[in-house]
């Protein structure tokens, strides 16, 4: 009985000491955290309709609308000018731009004008014995004729008689001839046609120059154009003589340019029409480049909201108690940074500045209010 009772109180003693045991090690562990529930505070707006204008935004460089491409058609050795063919430099209309040495060429043309001086001198004595009545038509002519100066026009002929004696003697021929070298010697020197401002240089004084080769650009600084390509949906908005606004990258300067040609074709790879913005200014340079705003259109009871808070295209989210909401929108016009939307009652409080993370339902908080902010009646669709 003995060995009975104290088998009984070590199995006891065993079972009371795991118990023991394991409470300890349970008072060890330690309970998890629960997550404190964040609400975050977001910037909100009250929506308040009006007329939004849409601009078009464009961008392109600059090109002079009056642009010489130089070409040499003879051949000979530049010639020292009275300024330095050099880029940057400086013309007035009519200045030499580039002189090529003609002397052989020029006593060439000398020559055909001295034999048409002699064919004329040749039929005077017949003029006098059977033209009388036009001799001193070609003696006026002869007395004129410069060998330094371009050769004047022949006279009229009065009759087929004239006509046919003139033509006899072979003068309409060699004065035909004259003209023509002298044409070819006009080429020897190229002149300005308007004030500007040479912009690439290709050859120097003293380079012998071939016929064909090019010899530099040169272009007008007083207008400039920029072609822009506008969306085919807006080419019945675009008009000729319509103000556009232009301006820098930095939006540090505008200017005030002119839509002067529109293209009458759309282009088929990236369906826009193509326009030209002429503007003038001193202080443009060719190619700068520029950003245009052009008026197409406005829209009534609309507002414009940064396109970071249209979510999924066509909704946004609003504040209804302090809980985040999403309501369908009605997009209008897209830019690359904005959004116009229309249908959105007024006094409608919604984001005005993106969330990460936000979510239908989530619990927020209006800065700068201690309660939370509340919002349009729930059955109301809101758009920005």
């Amino acid at each position: 009985m003995r060995n009975i009772i104290l088998s009984i109180l070590g199995l006891l003693l065993i079972v009371g000491a795991v118990f023991f045991a394991k409470k300890i090690i349970d008072s060890k562990r330690r309970p998890k955290p629960r997550p404190a529930k964040v609400v975050k505070t977001v910037f909100v707006d009250t929506v308040r309709n009006k007329t939004i204008p849409i601009q078009i935004a464009a961008n392109g460089n600059l090109t002079a609308k009056r642009r010489l491409e130089l070409y040499s058609e003879v051949q000979g050795v530049f010639k020292v000018g009275s300024k330095l063919f050099k880029t940057g430099q400086k013309y007035k209309r009519g200045q030499a731009l580039i002189r090529i040495d003609a002397s052989e060429y020029y006593a060439s043309v000398q020559s055909a004008k001295s034999n048409l001086y002699n064919l004329i001198t040749s039929i005077m004595p017949d003029l006098r014995l059977d033209y009388p009545e036009v001799y001193d038509k070609w003696q006026n002519y002869l007395n004129g004729l410069d060998m330094n100066k371009s050769t004047p026009k022949l006279p009229e002929t009065t009759s087929e008689k004239e006509k046919y004696f003139i033509t006899g003697r072979n003068i309409y021929t060699t004065y035909y001839n004259v003209k023509n070298l002298e044409q070819r010697l006009a080429k020897y020197t190229i002149s300005a046609p308007f004030d500007g401002v040479l912009t690439e240089a290709l050859v120097n004084e003293g380079t012998l120059i071939r016929q064909g080769q090019k010899l530099g650009e040169y272009i007008d600084t007083d207008v400039y154009e920029m072609e822009v390509a506008i969306g085919k949906e807006f080419g019945d908005l675009l008009r000729i003589g319509k103000s556009v606004e232009l301006s820098n990258l930095n939006k540090t300067k505008t200017f005030t340019g002119v839509v002067t040609r529109i293209n009458g074709s759309v282009d088929q790879a990236t369906q826009t029409i193509t326009a030209f913005i002429e503007v003038a200014e001193p202080s443009l340079r060719e190619g700068m480049y520029l950003e245009a705003n052009l008026d197409a259109k406005t829209e009534e009871n609309a507002i414009e909201i940064d396109r970071s808070l249209l979510q999924e295209g066509d909704k946004i989210f609003v504040v209804r108690d302090s809980i985040l909401d999403v309501v369908d929108v009605n997009p209008v016009y897209f830019s690359d940074k904005k959004v116009v939307l229309k249908g959105i009652p007024d006094q409608t409080i919604m984001l005005a500045k993106s969330v990460p993370g936000a979510y239908a339902g989530m619990l927020i908080s209006v800065y700068g209010s201690g309660k939370p902010k509340k919002a349009a009646s729930p059955n109301r669709n809101v758009a920005q």
